[in-house]
């Protein structure tokens, strides 16, 4: 019966049908259209107009309901007939509801239930659907809830178990985008369940951009095919594609290969409520100084995901060593290189209660549908928080166990790539650094050898745009009397293009670049970068990714030089 429905509404259905439960929450891509197949093939409705034309065609009365709006109806005879019982009531106790509705929770759900206990008791049929629920029965703490609140979420628990509800043909539909947004002890109430409509999948998204497309000439509308453009709108839903080609349509502007690229970034970043990031970059892992053994690495990772050997790639990455070895720029370079977007999670976190869990809740939501996508998260230690975490009413541990969660998703393996990445993976919990989550330990170091010294000087060179008079390796460099990682070289060589312009020269000479490498001091600090160096080595997981200096050292004495640094630096 329901086999021409889209997946959810299909759960939906088998789960009413089970005559247990009568009020379900569906959240997540409510905002977008519903597809509903026939003979002629698929159209596209809108959530409410599916749910109140289809899914609950048949059923006698369908009524609205939104704070804004108030009380509303499928028809003109459900309105008929909820005024006429609303004008009976208006005589027997002396209100005037049937002339001006109510619009506030509270009154109008005492309104709704005398209606619905008199149309239930001669057998009628009704759905009751509640739009932007999370305004009526908002997260928060059981001692910060208001009355109205706590009255609203009592009628309607009452309303999810009652005998004769549960009895009759009655179902209560609240929708949400973020089910951490609404009340937690109706989300947890035995006698409600979820329903959660996903991001629309390619096969689905091809479906749609055909059935819009039908009537337009599509070599005049796009360069790209119809099936690459179903390809390249992962993480999208309906309404953004028809974005899409709305635009292309009415400012006759065709779609293009980049044009597409850049018009799906626009809008993921907006549905994200901006706080997800694409990260861009020119480079590849050829203009990553240094780090052979880990570039190598990576790129037999890159290799297999090219395969499609998405079982064989670890679920994530901690990317740790001291602060200036380009942790942030590797892990960018890695993802240009395999060809699958990054993005970078900004902060989510809000003083409000209940907001960060339903950020977090549609930032995970879009990477799923976005997948393939690498996810790059740096200052890792500080940001993801800790099982433990306390003083803010359990929300860093709530944010915690939902990051670990969808982590530790095997399903997820090779389509979403974390990257954590810092300078003390000691700070970090060991929940996020176990095997089945950021399973692969990388370790970056300053550079030590002769070659590793050249080829960085190379690179930021060409990096920074300086410029010699004539070709010249400083022997500073080359021959090791100062360590510099990279952030320190890239400071050093600006110095002395500063160095350069104040003497009115216009490329800089070995006299000037000599002095500006023995005039400059890296601002570090010798035990933290102590301590970042040994947490990276007893944290790497693999022996032969290891610079050769540190394989043989042992670990024991490494653990115990780390607890007397700690001391020291505080």
């Amino acid at each position: 019966m329901f086999d021409n429905y889209p997946e959810w509404s299909q759960e939906f259905a088998r789960k009413y049908l089970s005559r247990t439960i009568n009020t379900f929450l569906l959240h997540g891509n409510v905002h977008d259209l519903v597809p509903l197949k026939d003979e002629d093939g698929t159209e596209f409705h809108r959530l409410k107009s599916f749910l109140s034309d289809e899914f609950f065609g048949a059923r006698d009365y369908v009524i609205f309901y939104d704070r804004s709006s108030g009380i509303y109806f499928r028809d003109k005879e459900s309105q008929a007939d909820f005024n006429q019982a609303i004008a009976g009531r208006d005589s027997l106790v002396g209100t005037d509801y049937a002339k001006k509705m109510p619009k506030d929770p509270v009154r109008v759900f005492s309104l709704l239930e005398q209606y619905f206990r008199l149309r239930l008791d001669q057998k009628k049929s009704v759905a009751l659907i509640i739009d932007y629920a999370e305004t009526i029965i908002p997260m928060s703490d059981a001692g910060s809830t208001g009355n109205e609140d706590r009255t609203s979420l009592v009628y309607l628990s009452r309303w999810a178990h009652d005998p004769m509800f549960l009895a009759s043909d009655f179902t209560n539909v609240l929708i949400t985008e973020n089910l951490a947004d609404l009340n937690k002890t109706l989300i947890q109430n035995p006698y409600t369940t979820e329903i959660k409509i996903t991001i629309p999948g390619e096969k689905n998204r091809l479906d749609f951009i055909n059935f819009e497309t039908e009537n337009d000439d599509f070599a005049k509308l796009s360069e790209v095919k119809p099936e690459i453009i179903a390809q390249q709108t992962a993480g999208l839903n309906y309404v953004n594609i028809r974005s899409v080609l709305s635009n292309a349509r009415e400012n006759e502007e065709t779609i293009t290969f980049e044009s597409l690229s850049e018009n799906k970034k626009e809008l993921i970043e907006a549905e994200a409520y901006g706080l997800l990031e694409f990260v861009e970059t020119q480079y590849s892992l050829d203009n990553v100084a240094g780090h052979s053994q880990v570039k190598a690495h990576l790129r037999q990772a890159v290799q297999a995901l090219k395969d499609g050997r998405q079982d064989v790639m670890p679920m994530g990455y901690l990317v740790c060593g001291p602060v200036g070895t380009g942790k942030t720029f590797l892990v960018t370079c890695f993802a240009s290189e395999v060809g699958i977007p990054m993005v970078k999670l900004k902060n989510f976190r809000s003083q409000w209660q209940g907001v960060t869990e339903g950020n977090l809740q549609k930032i995970l939501s879009i990477l799923k549908a976005m997948a393939p996508v690498a996810v790059m998260i740096d200052e890792a230690d500080a940001y993801l928080g800790d099982r433990s975490s306390s003083g803010d009413s359990g929300v860093s541990s709530r944010v915690f166990s939902q990051i670990a969660t969808f982590m530790s998703d095997t399903t997820n393996r090779g389509r979403i790539i974390w990257f954590l990445m810092t300078a003390r993976p000691d700070l970090m919990p060991i929940d996020l650094k176990r095997q089945g989550r950021a399973e692969e330990h990388l370790a970056l170091f300053p550079p030590h050898t002769n070659e590793e010294r050249v080829e960085l000087f190379e690179a930021m060179k060409k990096k920074t745009g300086l410029k010699m008079s004539e070709e010249y390796i400083p022997a500073i460099i080359e021959e090791g009397f100062k360590t510099f990682s990279g952030a320190d070289m890239e400071a050093a060589l600006t110095r002395a293009k500063f160095r350069a312009a104040a003497e009115k020269l216009d490329e800089v000479t070995p006299a000037v670049l000599d002095v500006a490498l023995s005039d400059f001091i890296p601002p570090t600090y010798p035990e933290e970068v102590e301590l970042q160096t040994l947490n990276a080595v007893i944290e790497c997981t693999s022996k032969e990714l290891l610079p050769e200096r540190y394989r043989e050292m042992d670990r024991n004495e490494i653990l115990s030089k780390i607890e007397e640094l700690k001391f020291k630096v505080g």
